[in-house]
């Protein structure tokens, strides 16, 4: 039999925070690019795994994109302008998504913010005003180890001090959810504008 979840793990991208994608496809446009074309750069995974996994900064990891770009916009000095300008929208933080957290910690459960990112990552928390609303953070880079690997999955329930049958993850990523219940934890597939009730009632909400 299935056991309630008494903990929650939670992305960010994609689930707290969300980006509007014409801000960016803006600053493409007048370098000449297709939309999307630098976060598809960056997101190749033999550039993002270092980054992800504490081997690169955050600096290092983009300039690695301009590098990639340089050719295409015509050359590395207007490349490096290019990702000056594309990093700085921060994206928007989902209010419904962060009262779903604060009403999991006001319930008594902990929450733990589950993240591949890179090893600054609690800057960007702090930047938002977020660094005091999870119980604990289980960063990629700090631990050595991305999401969906199961040692990512053992380490972050162990930060909220909860065995995986007990922790439930939201995300937004299919591959994330199937490495969480392969992990023994159960999953929740989030999609923009979720109201979040299936996982309130598994929670007991």
């Amino acid at each position: 039999m299935t056991q309630r979840p008494t903990a929650l793990l939670i992305d960010f991208d994609g689930v707290l925070r969300t980006f509007d994608p014409s801000e960016n496809a803006k600053i493409e446009q007048r370098y000449g690019l297709a939309p999307g074309t630098v976060l598809d750069t960056a997101l190749e995974w033999d550039r993002l795994l270092p980054a992800i996994t504490g081997r690169m900064t955050r600096a290092e990891w983009l300039a690695t994109v301009a590098a990639d770009l340089a050719d295409r916009v015509g050359g590395l000095e207007r490349a490096t302008e290019l990702m000056e300008q594309w990093q700085v929208y921060p994206g928007v933080i989902d209010p419904v998504v962060l009262a779903f957290v604060r009403d999991v910690r006001a319930a008594g459960l902990p929450v733990g913010l589950a993240t591949n990112a890179t090893i600054e990552f609690r800057d960007v928390l702090e930047d938002f005003g977020l660094s005091g609303e999870f119980d604990a953070v289980a960063v990629s880079a700090e631990l050595g180890v991305h999401k969906p690997a199961k040692e990512y999955f053992m380490a972050a329930c162990g930060l909220v001090d909860t065995a995986p049958p007990r922790c439930m993850l939201i995300d937004d990523t299919d591959r994330m959810i199937r490495g969480a219940r392969a992990a023994g934890l159960s999953g929740y597939r989030y999609t923009p504008g979720d109201d979040l009730s299936y996982p309130r009632r598994a929670l007991g909400l």
